[in-house]
């Protein structure tokens, strides 16, 4: 329940308005309210609800209002003490506590933060707070104030922030209030209204004048006065700074910690807008000045000639309070780094705020990173730059391949009335030809996107040239190691790149405008080709060793290196980088890519591979299966992906312990499908246990797979759902999602037996979801056929056939008797249920046909059970019960008798037979 005293006094319960008609019991409710929780005197609430105007028993009509009061809040919310009532209350649930709490937090936070919260409390706030309760009178003025003082907390925020703030109305309302009155006139003349800024406040030094006769405060007079001495020649900003509040409170709250603070970030990223709008939203009594470096040959000329000073300048500052913004050093860095460390030293109320591609490198300075902005800033600043009204995928693309960088961003909204943005992203590989839009008053290197990158590249060592145009090669960055590797490159000379803002941490990355510059200067050097080469090489070799630590106790680690470098290999793919991946593309569910890499190599073990990953996505045709000298592995991965749960083909001679385990994991799940559980129980244990011995998670679950279908078969519930939750514990660890999907599905399968069909869906439809991600059509299936199952045992038979009838060609077409067994028993069980008794027996025949194939006794059970089913349905009782028997026969001769949760079927179909 919530209560609302900022505005017409309401009451919510779930969400929901509570009625209170009468006017004296919502009086009643807000003079409880007032005194936050405590006991009221009947007396104090005789006075506040009648004054004066008593009514004739006013004890008496005091407890109705009370009992009303109960009635509609409930009655352990209103306590009855001797003297009095108190309502139970907790602050959370009153909006003026909230309100308070609000306040209270934001002020302790910094701006960004500070401005969220506030603003949330003021949300509350439905209109006059205690609206129609006169005696009310002290909480209201107190309660009006803070919301004043809330109001000014934001505006100060924001102004922080950086934000435009607009408070004419308020102090249309206010005008006495100095505070309110200082923050209006920082505000317009952060808009650049300087005379109306000074204009306000001689507005109220009338006021308080004429009113009041004092002066302004010392603190006012003090705004005042920086206002009107204000001295800058900071250019003013002609759009606003997008995406960049954040950074902007942080630059602020940098500069009030410490007095040299630098931002830096690659070329274009809007280092100099970032310190422009900074800078000009903060006060110095001596003002804030820019020194634009870009064009200099000496740093102490240019801020010399800036602040106007012909003798030496550190005497000229010694006593001087400002802010001096000393922007684009990175082609001067040694000589702005000096005369930062020498002025500050000598200047103890200096403050410098910098900009360079690369830090300053000396004491106590603060380094901002000024990151390219985020999707959504980006996206914002190219619409409203290209003035369009829509966004579509074409834009958010050319944003993601600009990398967010605000210039390149800026050029491509110049071209978009010319090409249109589908054009414009199609034309993208082409960047520095398309991004060459005149920008008129910007400097040289600002005019195109190729000018840009020129001034960076150009301020770059011969080694650090070289090293940045080989790291061009790489895709998404790469590792420090292949870093060295590749460029032959020092560390030192990588970190000097990562200083300069040219390569991204924590990966060496070049942004993708760097990379296809770089890409330029490395094929005018003569390198690309043998660097492509070196790539692949390199690629190449650490697939390889990769490979051989998928199957043991490093697993995990080398599964996540090879994670990170996808896009590498992606880019370094050739036949033998494809086969040593392989094994990796197959645990973490990449079919597509797999086949993709596959399909243009002949050879024979290639042919099995590519021939596995399309059984395994099952989207298209049935692949040819290759003959000839097959490497063992790939041609048990092409029986895995042929015969699926029934496991692969069985290696003749083990080459090593891996061979050894999956040889006794094949032979287990062989052994399950033909019915022998104890066979396949033991083989199961040994399997897990020898993967367990190597470390291969993959091989554990797989193991624990078969151990789960058997604890299931033999209606061992709680075993078979401990074994799944390990294995999908182990999957999830391992990031082997197609594994989880089926240990989803499982458990899904026991939760159904179970009867909690809602639990069941969930896992099912989160089992398929999986699949589908990983283009697994199997396990898609197997979900789906989960959803089936518990559709038909909850009554929805439309449903069920729906789910069953998808994958009946599907199963028909890849050769799944299983699976074809199994949805036809569903169908024909579904066509009993409906009273269609040929139908079913018609679904049911060609149901047995294919379960005898599969050589597995509960299938054929299963079949037998529905024709049984069928049977009974026209008449035939006595063919349908030697049915029932036969197939409770096959299922005791294995062991795996029906338990509770399934006989639903076979109770239905005896009871029939009994009742005939």
């Amino acid at each position: 329940m919530r209560f609302g005293v900022l505005g017409p006094v309401q009451v919510w319960a779930d969400g929901e308005p509570v009625r209170i008609a009468e006017t004296k019991v919502r009086a009643l409710l807000a003079d409880l309210l007032t005194h936050e929780g405590k006991l009221v005197t009947t007396d104090r609430l005789i006075e506040d609800l009648w004054g004066g105007q008593l009514p004739a028993n006013p004890k008496n009509t005091l407890q109705t209002r009370v009992w009303q009061l109960r009635k509609a809040i409930g009655a352990d919310r209103v306590i009855s003490h001797p003297s009095g009532y108190q309502l139970r209350v907790d602050p959370d649930e009153v909006d003026m506590f909230r309100f308070e709490a609000l306040v209270a937090q934001a002020r302790q936070e910094p701006p960004a933060a500070r401005a969220r919260l506030l603003a949330e409390a003021l949300q509350l706030w439905r209109g006059p707070a205690f609206e129609d309760a006169d005696f009310a009178r002290p909480v209201i003025e107190r309660l009006d104030d803070l919301r004043l003082a809330a109001l000014e907390d934001q505006a100060e925020a924001r102004l922080e922030l950086g934000e435009d703030v607009s408070l004419s109305d308020l102090v249309s309302r206010h005008p006495l209030r100095e505070r309110l009155r200082g923050l209006h006139m920082r505000a317009l003349h952060r808009a650049g209204r300087q005379t109306e800024a000074l204009e306000s406040y001689h507005q109220l030094r009338r006021l308080l004048a004429e009113e009041l006769g004092v002066d302004p405060s010392p603190e006012l007079s003090s705004v005042y006065q920086s206002i009107l001495a204000q001295k800058t020649n900071l250019p003013a900003p002609v759009s606003p700074l997008i995406g960049r509040a954040q950074a902007i409170a942080e630059t602020r709250e940098a500069l009030r910690e410490g007095r040299l603070v630098t931002l830096t970030g690659p070329g274009g990223v809007g280092k100099t807008r970032l310190a422009i709008e900074v800078a000009g939203s903060l006060s110095f009594s001596d003002g804030v000045w820019l020194a634009d470096l870009t064009s200099a040959t000496h740093v102490l000329d240019v801020v010399a000639q800036v602040l106007n000073v012909r003798g030496r300048l550190v005497d000229a500052l010694r006593t001087r309070r400002l802010l001096l913004v000393l922007d684009n050093c990175e082609h001067l860095i040694a000589e702005a780094a000096d005369l930062a460390q020498e002025l500050l030293h000598a200047a103890p109320h200096l403050h410098i705020l910098a900009t360079s591609q690369e830090p300053l490198a000396v004491d106590g300075e603060q380094v901002l990173p000024v990151e390219p902005l985020d999707e959504a800033s980006a996206v914002e600043l190219f619409r409203k730059r290209a003035r369009l009204s829509t966004v579509d995928p074409d834009v958010r693309a050319i944003c993601r391949r600009l990398d967010g960088i605000p210039l390149a961003l800026e050029l491509a909204a110049t071209r978009v009335r010319a090409l249109g943005v589908r054009e414009l992203a199609a034309r993208l590989d082409d960047r520095f030809a398309v991004l060459t839009g005149e920008r008129r008053g910007a400097p040289a290197r600002q005019q195109t996107l190729r000018a840009m990158i020129d001034w960076s590249w150009g301020l770059l060592t011969p080694e650090e040239q070289v090293v940045l145009r080989r790291l061009s090669v790489t895709a998404d960055g790469c590792t420090l190691d292949a870093a060295v590797d590749l460029t032959g490159g020092s560390v030192d000379v990588l970190a000097r790149l990562v200083d300069r803002s040219l390569v991204v941490m924590p990966r060496y990355r070049l942004l993708e405008s760097v990379a296809a510059y770089s890409q330029e200067r490395l094929a005018e050097a003569g390198e690309l080709e043998w660097m492509r080469q070196r790539h692949r090489t390199y690629y190449t070799e650490l697939a390889e060793e990769a490979s051989k630590h998928l199957r043991g106790h490093s697993q995990q680690e080398w599964l996540q290196k090879l994670d990170v470098e996808s896009a590498n290999f992606r880019r370094a793919l050739n036949p033998r980088l494809a086969h040593a991946l392989s094994w990796y593309w197959f645990l973490r569910g990449r079919f597509g890519e797999a086949q993709r890499a596959f399909e243009r190599d002949d050879s024979p073990t290639a042919r099995a591979w590519y021939a596995g990953f399309t059984l395994l996505i099952r989207d298209s045709a049935q692949p040819e299966i290759p003959d000839g000298d097959i490497d063992p592995r790939a041609r048990w991965f092409l029986t895995y992906a042929q015969r699926g749960f029934n496991g692969g083909m069985e290696f003749d001679e083990p080459q090593d312990s891996w061979d050894r385990a999956i040889a006794l994991y094949t032979k287990a799940t062989s052994a399950f499908a033909r019915g022998d559980f104890q066979t396949a129980q033991d083989l199961g244990e040994q399997s897990r246990a020898l993967f367990r011995e190597l470390g291969d998670g993959w091989g554990q679950v797989k193991a624990a797979q078969v151990l789960a279908w058997l604890a299931e078969a033999r209606g061992d519930y709680a075993e078979s759902v401990r074994l799944h939750e390990n294995a999908l514990r182990v999957a999830e660890e391992l990031g082997l999602w197609t594994e989880a999907s089926y240990e989803l599905s499982g458990l899904g399968r026991i939760a159904l037996l179970r009867g909690d069909y809602r639990t069941a869906d969930e896992l099912h439809t989160r089992a398929a979801r999986l699949a589908s991600e990983q283009s697994h059509q199997r396990g898609v299936q197997f979900a789906e056929v989960g959803l089936g199952l518990s559709a038909r045992r909850q009554g929805n038979l439309d449903e069920a056939s729906k789910h069953f009838r998808t994958w009946l060609d599907w199963c028909r077409r890849w050769g799944g008797d299983a699976g074809t067994a199994l949805i036809l028993a569903e169908l024909g069980f579904i066509a009993e249920q409906r009273g269609t008794a040929d139908a079913a027996l018609a679904l049911h025949e060609e149901g047995l046909g294919v379960a005898r194939a599969t050589e597995d006794p509960r299938a054929v059970a299963l079949a037998l059970e529905g024709l049984a089913g069928a049977h009974a349905l026209a008449g035939r009782t006595a063919q349908a019960a030697e049915l029932l028997a036969e197939a409770d026969q096959l299922r005791q001769s294995v062991g795996a008798p029906l338990p509770p949760g399934e006989r639903g079927d076979v109770d239905r179909i005896r009871e029939r037979i009994n009742q005939a």
